[in-house]
């Protein structure tokens, strides 16, 4: 039997390995880009940063240093110039597998950081697993645009996993949809008609706003949003804006909200202001054929009918008066109840003189004579 050569002995001490052996090694030098590792093989192994990790541009100086325990997969054992292959992203994503079925099965939420945002949603990692979360399934709201994601961490649940497709699909909606369930059954128990809360202006439309009161959104109907006129919600409240506001009426998930506050009410102490007779100053709010609408303070507005704007006759309002305009006039009906005040400018009119007046009395009582006539007869008669 022939002895074997001390190369033969050498070669025979290492332990044999094959492609996909999970292995331990010991690390040897580290480059930014490659990390060299002993694994007890009569060659070193290289790890590549492609093969390290999905990340872009990773210095690996920063992941390993020389001493350092590293368990690794077998890529390739000869890659044409004798050296091992190794890789550890492959093996982090066997074990990302098997963590991933476990949170499908057992309904769990992961929490990763956005790495990539895409046209159709968004891309998280897990343990070396891509997970793909649809734009669908990003919120329970429709996303223009899903790049304020990015690099956020987010929580969503696996909805779909096929490790032999390589497809795994991630939601974060239905948990969005859950805690807004929750969040809006402890707002309905909490709340009642009357209450004064606090929300945030969640979006404002020419009819009113939307109050986010955090579980459920309140509307702010235009009508409601001042004891005065409001005439574009979109120049009086901001989105994001934080309001207290009175809940007038809850009418099953519908919540509507107000800014009339009792103790702001124009209307409290009117009986006095606005009494009759009282003379009162207001502006031009807005006009009609019949009449113009004078707005006396904010909420109170009184109708000057257009036969009391002056003694003159007058068509319609328009002719004499415009919107903006200040005047002043006398409270001639008070109807607290109906919320209806008439005005009269005409009322705070001079009289006119009453030496005019007789005079125009008696002017009505004399005939008209023809003095032509009466010289013609007075000659006639002489002769």
């Amino acid at each position: 039997m022939s002895e074997l050569t001390f190369e033969q002995m050498l070669e025979e001490s290492f332990k044999t390995i094959h492609a996909g052996e999970v292995v331990e090694g010991t690390v040897i030098d580290v480059k930014p880009d490659e990390i060299i590792l002993n694994i007890g093989y009569k060659s070193d192994g290289i790890l590549t940063r492609n093969e390290y990790t999905n990340e872009p541009n990773v210095d690996l100086t920063t992941v390993a240093k020389p001493g350092d325990k590293m368990e690794v997969k077998v890529f390739k054992v000869n890659d044409g110039e004798g050296q091992v292959l190794l890789t550890y992203k492959r093996l982090a994503a066997d074990r990302g597998n098997k963590r991933i079925e476990e949170a499908f099965n057992n309904h769990e939420v992961l929490t990763a950081k956005v790495a990539q945002v895409l046209d159709g949603g968004l891309s998280v990692v897990v343990e070396e697993v891509r997970i793909f979360i649809p734009a669908s399934l990003v919120s329970d709201v429709y996303e223009k645009d899903l790049n304020k994601y990015a690099g956020q961490e987010i929580e969503f649940v696996i909805s779909e996993y096929n490790p032999k497709r390589r497809r795994y699909i991630g939601d974060r909606k239905q948990l969005i949809v859950a805690k807004k369930a929750e969040m809006q059954k402890e707002l309905f128990e909490r709340i009642q008609e009357g209450d004064i809360v606090e929300g945030t202006v969640k979006n404002v439309t020419d009819f009113g706003a939307f109050i986010d009161l955090g579980g459920a959104d309140g509307l702010l109907h235009i009508s409601e949003m001042s004891w005065g006129r409001v005439e574009n919600p979109k120049k009086v409240f901001k989105v994001g804006e934080t309001l207290k506001v009175l809940i007038k009426e809850i009418s099953g998930s519908k919540i509507a909200l107000s800014l009339k506050f009792d103790d702001a009410n124009p209307w409290k102490d009117a009986a006095s202001k606005y009494a009759a007779g009282n003379v009162v100053t207001g502006v031009v709010a807005r006009m009609t054929d019949f009449g113009a609408f004078v707005e006396l303070e904010p909420g109170v507005d009184a109708l000057l009918h257009v036969s009391q704007i002056s003694k003159e006759h007058i068509e319609k309002p328009s002719d004499v008066l415009k919107v903006g305009e200040e005047v002043t006039a006398k409270v001639v009906d008070f109807n607290e109840e109906d919320k209806k005040i008439s005005l009269s400018m005409k009322a705070l009119l001079a009289p006119e003189p009453k030496e005019e007046v007789e005079e125009e009395e008696s002017d009505a009582d004399v005939v008209s004579v023809d003095i032509d006539a009466v010289i013609a007869n007075q000659k006639d008669e002489e002769e």
